[in-house]
């Protein structure tokens, strides 16, 4: 055992009412690969944004090489020899691979730059990558992959130490991620410390030697890789052990019903680069089919792809039966599509607006601009729904953002359900809200399958998936991996299958 490159000791952070970090201990050494994990929430941005600089810790110290450091800026970092490529490249677009690898630090007198030494240099850093390529090129012009491998040629050419690779593999595919790997195993190899952020767990096990799991700002445990299982992994994250295998609550009921129907939408091998691959899914009306999986599995996008958002790159999508092409969201609507995004406040709520003018929005989006709901009508429509969904408000002109999280929720539901949809997608529909308000909108959402409507019920809560769910499907590395039904829903059966565990796959779907 060395002394460690990067030793992180006691790191707190605090914001108004959150605290980010709590006493967190984090080490890198030299010439390995270590993994930070945890799901939402947990303090891995924080973490990083406390090592390079961009946030001051509230209590605790770094030390690099031993030595003690407080970089107040990225540029503070970089010249400690700590060095960031993130998801999104942040460069210039517009410049040149060889400006972009030297920005800052192009070689040159009197104001005149040195070309000739600034290409060299350039293709000196790629060199170290074994990347060959014109270095007078755009950067706008390459790759994502290409553009990530300039970021870390950077990187290298900054003298780093320590290198941090945020989500990395995001937008890559896999023959791109198989060459940022032999690139990293390379970097260690010469005795660069590496760490990589990431939700994906088959990568973890492929290229990391140790691994850090944080959870609600602080530190679970810190693991060589090969010591820890992949379910014992998945259990650190999610903060819960697999001791029983417990059937949900009420699908006892469901257990034995038979599809007769054909489903209101199926989807065969839908695929999009960077979110999805090849998804083969079925919903029935009558029927809540939760979607599971850790964050990066895929569970958004493809909520986002089934309504239009993002358009799929293969794969087809029936709907009733009729082939599909989702252009928008409008069309999903018109299809009888209703969607409730995971983000509430940012994609869901207009904070300024009344719960009217909130309620009534995509009704009247999608009657068109020449059928305009009368105000009588609306009122109406907003008080029926304020009834029916208890929601806790003053009155339909109350502004939305002065309700609590759980009655936003509501209103959300409402706006979607007054369009009388035949499928409603609920992404993280209990998210941020408290007890009471959570246990009614389960109850909404048992409501709507016995109505016959098809319920895609997506979160990040294994209990929640389990208990409101007739049908699951779990996503692992955005493709899906197995499906239960019935008194085979069980919160151990999920987690094993999220963690790459082999356990068999329950498939009732009608053909």
């Amino acid at each position: 055992m060395t002394e460690p490159l990067l030793a992180m000791r006691g790191i707190g952070k605090r914001f108004p009412g959150v605290v980010a970090l709590n006493g967190v201990d984090f080490s890198v050494r030299a010439g390995e690969i270590h993994a930070l994990l945890g799901e939402n929430g947990a303090g891995k941005s924080t973490l990083i944004k406390v090592l390079t600089g961009v946030y001051a810790p509230d209590a605790g110290e770094i030390l690099l090489n031993g030595r003690r450091v407080a970089p107040a800026s990225p540029k503070e970092a970089e010249a400690c020899g700590i060095s960031t490529v993130y998801q999104e490249v942040n460069l210039v677009p517009s410049l040149s691979i060889a400006e972009n690898i030297m920005l800052g630090r192009q070689p040159g007198r009197a104001g005149l730059l040195n070309w000739r030494a600034l290409r060299r240099r350039a293709r000196a850093a790629l060199a170290r990558l074994e990347i060959e390529c014109d270095v007078e090129a755009e950067l706008g012009s390459l790759s994502v992959a290409l553009q990530q491998m300039v970021a870390i040629a950077r990187a290298l050419d900054l003298q780093a130490r320590l290198l941090v690779l945020d989500e990395p593999t995001a937008s890559l595919d896999e023959k791109e991620v198989a060459d940022l790997f032999a690139i990293m195993r390379r970097l260690r190899g010469e005795g660069l410390g590496i760490v990589f952020v990431t939700h994906f767990l088959e990568q973890v096990y492929a290229v990391t030697d140790r691994l850090t799991v944080l959870r609600n700002g602080e530190l679970v445990g810190e693991h060589t890789t090969a010591g820890l299982s992949r379910l014992a992994l998945v259990s650190q994250m999610l903060g819960r052990e697999v001791t029983a295998e417990i059937a949900a609550p009420g699908v006892a009921a469901a257990k034995g019903e038979k599809k007769s129907a054909p489903p209101l939408l199926a989807a065969r091998g839908l695929a999009r680069r960077g979110a999805i691959q090849g998804l083969d899914l079925e919903l029935h009306c009558g029927e809540v089919t939760g979607l599971a999986g850790l964050l990066g599995s895929g569970r958004t996008e493809t909520a986002r792809l089934l309504f239009g958002i993002d358009r799929a790159d293969a794969g087809e999508l029936r709907v009733r039966g009729t082939l599909t092409r989702l252009r928008s969201p409008r069309e999903a609507a018109r299809l009888g599509f209703a969607f409730c995004s995971e983000d509430r406040k940012i994609e869901g709520i207009f904070p300024n607006l009344s719960v009217r003018e909130n309620l009534i929005f995509a009704l009247q989006a999608k009657q068109g601009a020449w059928r305009v709901l009368g105000r009588a009508e609306q009122v109406q429509l907003t008080e029926h729904y304020i009834a029916a969904l208890r929601i806790k408000t003053p009155g339909p002109e109350t502004p939305i953002r002065n309700l609590s999280g759980g009655n936003q929720q509501k209103v959300l539901l409402a706006r979607w359900l007054a369009t009388q949809p035949e499928l409603i997608i609920l992404d993280e529909p209990t998210r941020g809200i408290d007890i009471g308000a959570k246990a009614e909108i389960e109850q909404i959402i048992a409501k709507l399958r016995a109505d016959g409507l098809a319920v895609l019920f997506i979160s990040s809560e294994i209990e929640e998936v389990v208990h409101n769910s007739t049908r699951v499907v779990v996503l692992r590395e955005r493709r899906r991996v197995a499906e239960f039904t019935g008194g085979d829903i069980t919160a151990g059966r999920l987690m094993s299958a999220m963690a790459g565990g082999h356990v068999e796959s329950k498939r009732q779907d009608s053909e």
